[in-house]
């Protein structure tokens, strides 16, 4: 799953504290043109349930238009617009960073694409060093709560911020013995993330193998789940 994520949100004094405005930058992607630039086609946008983060991508390019001139009446952009500062993808998703970056500055939302080495942005991430913009991603193993548990609680590995409630429902799925009661207690926290619009859900990725005939056995789904071609050994 990938997503636009809000780091500067936490900072009261960031235009990114106010949720309209993460709102109409979530509603400028056009996430069906990104598919089908980035992936082929073969991404997939809706809502994500087994998989973990269960986000619901939030329109398309005609909605987003109509959502985005809705936040500024008249010109469909952000009142006079501001510099975000970094847009710092996952390496090397260079090209999808460029292309949000040019739906944000369709509303006023200035960005500089930066990229990094994976490892020192891998890093940077964890330690909390990076400010402005990101594009992230999770293909954690386990249930939502693996996937939830880094980016959105008290704490986590990734979180540059957390919402009392998200944390409150958190501990208390971590103690919870039903199984169903805790999905929904799941899926609450789900629902918060998504209507506090605490990142922008881009698409879920559709991974596109290419074999060459010669190849005897390519690999590809040999392990249930697994996107690569594998085993990997060498």
């Amino acid at each position: 799953m990938y997503w636009l994520d809000f780091l500067d949100q936490w900072d009261a004094k960031s235009p990114w504290h106010d949720r309209r405005v993460r709102q109409a930058a979530s509603l400028v992607i056009d996430r069906n043109a990104i598919n089908q630039a980035e992936m082929l086609a073969s991404a997939s946008d809706r809502r994500v349930r087994a998989a973990g983060v269960r986000l619901r991508a939030q329109g398309r390019a005609a909605a987003a238009r109509s959502q985005a001139g809705q936040a500024a009446p008249g010109r469909g952009r952000l009142s006079h617009g501001f510099d975000a500062g970094d847009l710092t993808p996952l390496p090397p998703y260079t090209s999808l960073a460029e292309t949000v970056g040019g739906y944000l500055q369709g509303i006023g939302i200035r960005t500089r694409v930066r990229n990094m080495e994976r490892a020192t942005f891998m890093t940077t991430w964890h330690e909390k060093k990076l400010k402005g913009l990101l594009i992230g991603a999770t293909g954690a193993a386990g249930n939502a709560a693996a996937r939830l548990e880094p980016f959105f609680t008290k704490g986590g590995l990734y979180a540059y911020g957390s919402l009392p409630e998200v944390d409150d429902l958190f501990q208390r799925q971590a103690k919870e013995l039903d199984r169903k009661q805790r999905e929904t207690l799941l899926h609450q926290i789900q629902k918060i993330v998504t209507e506090q619009v605490m990142v922008a859900p881009i698409f879920q990725q559709g991974f596109i193998w290419g074999v060459g005939s010669r190849v005897d056995v390519p690999g590809a789904g040999l392990i249930q789940g697994y996107p690569y071609a594998a085993p990997c050994e060498t």
